[in-house]
C-alpha cells in the first residue's frame, strides 16, 4: 500500500475548527456517497476479450495459453487446487497465501482437447480451456462444475487500473454460500453483493468481512472459487432453475465485477469437508485461541474506571453467572489514544488485571489503528519519525478528522511498519491485556487496492506481536471487526449484525455460518440490550443463540441495559441456564477449534455438511451444527413455544428430553422460554465439564445394531507439544453400551469419566 489513492476521511467528523471540520464534513460525505454507489465514472475506455488460441506452452502442474489479446495460466497443486491467472498474472504476491505457491502437481499435464482447446487432468478435477478462453471445471467423471466464460477487460484511455468482468455459470441445482460474514445468508440470494468492506447500512450491498469466495454446492459436488483480487467489486449471485419436464435447465450465474487488480483464482473441488481442508492448506490453518476464549465474555465501554469493572465481575459472581474475559472499550484509554491507559479511571490496572486473573479472569483491551496527531503522543511522534503513516499521491502523510481531531494511519502493508506497530502490542497491551479486540480496522481512507485487506494487515501486526519476543507466550487472542480471506491466521471474528430485532437474530447465525464456510472458524456476535430492543424474550433467545457460537460476547450499555439481573427473575434464570451450558461445553468447543486447526474444519456448520446432496438440507438455514454431535434449532420468531426441525439422516435425540427421533424428518420440538431445541447424534462421544470441574465423556446410545463413535483432543495449554487427538469407539455389547479409547497399539480405557445417555428412548413424535 503506498498511499496513492488516499484521498478521504475515515470516520465521524469530530470538532477541530470550523474551517477544518466543514472540509472534513464535506469529504467524507463525498467519500461516504462515493463508497454507496460505486466508482465514479471514467474517461474513455477500449474494451478486450482474450481472442483465440495461439500457442501453448506446457509446464508442471499445466501450463500458459496464449491467446490473440492475452494469456492464461493454468496449474493445478499437489493439493488439488486449479489456480488460473489471465494477463500474466500468478499466484504471488498475495495477501491470502500462507507461504509460498504450493508445488505443481507432476502428474497433471497440459494436453490437446476436442475443437482446439486444451485440458488438464488431475486425480480430483479436470480443467478444459475452450479455443476462446472459456474454463470448465468437471468431476473426474466429466460433469461440468463450473464454467468461466472468458473475461472482458475496460482499459482507459489516459492509464489507469483497468476494469474486469468474468460471468460464470453453475448447475441449475446449485445454492451459493460464502462471500465472507453476510448477514443475509448463509444461502446467498439473487443480487448484488458488494466486495467493500464497511459497517452495515453505510454502504448497500457490503459487509465488515467481504471475501471474493464462493462454496457452491450442487448435486454434481462441492467446489469453493476463490477471486485472489482485494480490489474494489460487485458479485452479482443468480441462482439457476431446473426444467419442469423440459429438460431445459437455466444455469446459475456468477458475475464478477471488479475495479482494478490481477485477473486469477483458485478453485478447489470435492466435499465440503476436502475443500475446506484445501483453502486451509492455501491460505494458513485457523490460529488456536487460548482456552479461555471460548468462555463467556463481557464488554464493559471503561469510562466508570477501575469501579466499573469491578462492580460488573460482582454482579455475574453475585448471580451465579459465569464470567471469562472483560473487554474494555475506549473509555479505558487516555483521551481515546491507541496504546494509552487513562492513569485517573484506571490508576493501578496491573494491580487490577492480576486480580482477576487469579479469579480465572481475562481483560481484553480495543485497540483502532488510527493515531492522534498531537504533539506529546509517543506512538505519532515515533511513527513519524520512522515514516510509518500513509502517503498519498504528493508523498503527503494524509490527515483526516475524526472525533479526536486530526489522525493518520500506520501504513500496514509495509512490513516494516507491521513490525513496529506489532511491537507496541507486546510493550503496552500485553502487560496487563491478556488480548485485544479491534474496531474500527476497515477505514475509508485506503484506496480501493487495499481497504479490504487493511483488517487483515492489523490483525497480522497484532498477533506476530503478542506471539513476538517479550510477549507472554500465551496463545494470542486477537479478534477484528474487518478482514478479508486468510483472516483465521491470526484470530477471529467479532460482529454486532445482531443488533436489529429478530430479523437480527437470524443475521447473527448467518454470520457465524458464512465465516466458517470462509475458513474463520472463531467468530459470534455481540449479545445485548441495545437501543431501543427491550424485549426479553429477543434478549434470552439472543443469549442462547450465542452460548452455541464459538465467540460469546455479551455487552454493557447504560446500567438499565446491564446485565440479565436487570429484566428480572425469569430472564436471569434462563440466562443462567444457557451460560452454564456454555461452560458445561467448553471441553467440546476446545476440541472442535483443536480440529479446525488441522483441518480447517468449521466449528459451526450447515446441516447439510456431511450429505451436501440431500437438497431439503441445502434450503435449511434456520439450524446449524455444533460439530459433528450436535444439532441446534435456535428460536428466531417472537412468541414460539415450538419449532419445527429439519434433522439430517440417522437417530438424534433431544438432549434435555432424551426422545428420539429417526431422520431424515422435519419434526416439531419443544422450545420453552427457558432453552432452545439441541439434538445430539446417536453414538456421538461429547467431551464435557463435570460437576466437579473435571472433563467427562458424555456419550449418546448408538442406534440398535449400530455403532459411534468421535475424537476429544485434550488442550494442554500453552506451548509444548500439540496434543494427541483421542479415537473413541461405541458400540452394543448385549444390554451394555461400551465405550473404547482406540490406539495404535491397541484398545485402551477411555481417558475421561464416562456417561451413556438415551437409554430409555422415548419415541419421538414427528
Amino acid at each position: 500500500m503506498n498511499g496513492r489513492d488516499l484521498v478521504r476521511s475515515w470516520f465521524p467528523v469530530g470538532v477541530a475548527g470550523v474551517a477544518k471540520g466543514l472540509r472534513a464534513v464535506r469529504a467524507a460525505w463525498r467519500s461516504r456517497r462515493a463508497d454507496a454507489t460505486g466508482p465514479a465514472s471514467r474517461g474513455p475506455v477500449r474494451a478486450r476479450v482474450p481472442g483465440a488460441v495461439r500457442e501453448v506452452e506446457p509446464g508442471p502442474g499445466g501450463g500458459v495459453i496464449r491467446f490473440g489479446r492475452s494469456e492464461l495460466r493454468v496449474l493445478v497443486a499437489v493439493n488439488g487446487a486449479v489456480f488460473w491467472g489471465w494477463d500474466g498474472a500468478g499466484p504471488e504476491p498475495s495477501y491470502a497465501l500462507a507461504g509460498p505457491c504450493p508445488e505443481p502437481d507432476p502428474r497433471a499435464e497440459l494436453e490437446p482437447d476436442t475443437e482446439g482447446g486444451w485440458r488438464v487432468v488431475a486425480e480430483r478435477v479436470t480443467v478444459a480451456v475452450s479455443r476462446h478462453g472459456t474454463v470448465e471445471v468437471l468431476t473426474p467423471g466429466g460433469v461440468t462444475l463450473r464454467r468461466d466464460l472468458p473475461p472482458r477487460w475496460w482499459e482507459p484511455a489516459d492509464g489507469g487500473a483497468v476494469r474486469w468482468m468474468q460471468r460464470s455459470e453453475v448447475p441449475a441445482d446449485a445454492r451459493f454460500f460464502g462471500l465472507g460474514g453476510r448477514a443475509t445468508g448463509p444461502r446467498l440470494r439473487d443480487g448484488v453483493h458488494r466486495m467493500w468492506n464497511a459497517v452495515p447500512g453505510e454502504v448497500t450491498g457490503a459487509s465488515p468481512v467481504t471475501m471474493p469466495v464462493q462454496l457452491v454446492v450442487a448435486d454434481a459436488g462441492t467446489h469453493l472459487v476463490f477471486h485472489d483480487n482485494p480490489w474494489d467489486g460487485t458479485v452479482t449471485l443468480r441462482e439457476g432453475e431446473e426444467g419442469a419436464g423440459s429438460g431445459h435447465d437455466r444455469a446459475g450465474t456468477s458475475e464478477l465485477r471488479m475495479e482494478g487488480g490481477p485477473a486469477r483464482g483458485w478453485v478447489m473441488v470435492g466435499t465440503p469437508a476436502r475443500v475446506l481442508l484445501a483453502w486451509a492448506s492455501l491460505t494458513g490453518a485457523p490460529a488456536l485461541p487460548p482456552a479461555w476464549a471460548f468462555g463467556h465474555h463481557q464488554v464493559q465501554e471503561g469510562y466508570g474506571g477501575e469501579d466499573e469493572v469491578r462492580r460488573a465481575v460482582a454482579d455475574h459472581r453475585e448471580h451465579g453467572l459465569p464470567l471469562d474475559a472483560v473487554h474494555l472499550g475506549a473509555g479505558h484509554l487516555d483521551a481515546r489514544r491507541v496504546f494509552t491507559v487513562d492513569q485517573e479511571r484506571f490508576p493501578k490496572l496491573p494491580v487490577l488485571a492480576d486480580e482477576l486473573r487469579r479469579e480465572g479472569i481475562r481483560l481484553v483491551s480495543v485497540v483502532a489503528p488510527a493515531v492522534a496527531a498531537l504533539p506529546g503522543g509517543g506512538v505519532y511522534e515515533e511513527g513519524t519519525r520512522r515514516d510509518a503513516f500513509v502517503r498519498d499521491g504528493s508523498g503527503e502523510v494524509v490527515h483526516a478528522v475524526d472525533r479526536r481531531g486530526e489522525a493518520v494511519l500506520p501504513d500496514l502493508a509495509d512490513a516494516r511498519v507491521r513490525t513496529w506497530w506489532g511491537g507496541w502490542y507486546a510493550e503496552r497491551t500485553a502487560r496487563d491485556f491478556a488480548g485485544v479486540w479491534h474496531t474500527l480496522d476497515s477505514p475509508a481512507a485506503v484506496g480501493r487496492d487495499a481497504h479490504n485487506v487493511y483488517g487483515l494487515c492489523l490483525a497480522r501486526a497484532a498477533y506476530e506481536g503478542l506471539r513476538g519476543d517479550g510477549a507472554s507466550g500465551e496463545r494470542p487472542f486477537v479478534l477484528s471487526r474487518s478482514g478479508w480471506a486468510g483472516q483465521q491466521r491470526y484470530g477471529g471474528i467479532w460482529s454486532d449484525e445482531g443488533a436489529a430485532g429478530w430479523p437480527g437474530l437470524r443475521a447473527s447465525l448467518a454470520t457465524v455460518l458464512g465465516l466458517g464456510l470462509c475458513g474463520v472458524p472463531f467468530s459470534g456476535v455481540d449479545v445485548s440490550r441495545a437501543g431501543n430492543e427491550r424485549s426479553p424474550e429477543l434478549y434470552v433467545r439472543r443469549l442462547q443463540l450465542g452460548a452455541y457460537l464459538p465467540l460469546l460476547r455479551t455487552r454493557a450499555g447504560a446500567p438499565a441495559e446491564g446485565g440479565p439481573w436487570e429484566c428480572g427473575a425469569e430472564v436471569l434464570e434462563h440466562a443462567r441456564v444457557a451460560l452454564l451450558e456454555r461452560r458445561r461445553l467448553l471441553p467440546y468447543f476446545m476440541t472442535l477449534a483443536h480440529l479446525a486447526g488441522r483441518t480447517g474444519t468449521p466449528v459451526v456448520r450447515p446441516v447439510w455438511w456431511a450429505a451436501p446432496e440431500e437438497r431439503a438440507l441445502r434450503d435449511c438455514e434456520d439450524a446449524f451444527l455444533l460439530g459433528d454431535a450436535l444439532l441446534v434449532a435456535p428460536v428466531l420468531e417472537p412468541g414460539a413455544d415450538r419449532r419445527a426441525v429439519r434433522l439430517p439422516r440417522g437417530r438424534w435425540y433431544d438432549t434435555a428430553t432424551e426422545r428420539v427421533y429417526e431422520g431424515p424428518a422435519r419434526v416439531s420440538a419443544d422450545a420453552p422460554p427457558g432453552r432452545i431445541p439441541v439434538f445430539a447424534r446417536a453414538g456421538a462421544v461429547i467431551a464435557v465439564r463435570g460437576e466437579d470441574g473435571g472433563t467427562e465423556l458424555e456419550v449418546w446410545a448408538p442406534a440398535p445394531g449400530r455403532s459411534g463413535g468421535g475424537l476429544v483432543v485434550p488442550d494442554t495449554g500453552d506451548g509444548g507439544a500439540e496434543p494427541e487427538i483421542e479415537r473413541y469407539s461405541v458400540t452394543w455389547s448385549g444390554p451394555r453400551v461400551v465405550v473404547r479409547r482406540e490406539a495404535e497399539d491397541g484398545v485402551r480405557e477411555p481417558s475421561w469419566p464416562v456417561r451413556v445417555r438415551g437409554l430409555g428412548r422415548p419415541v419421538g413424535q414427528m
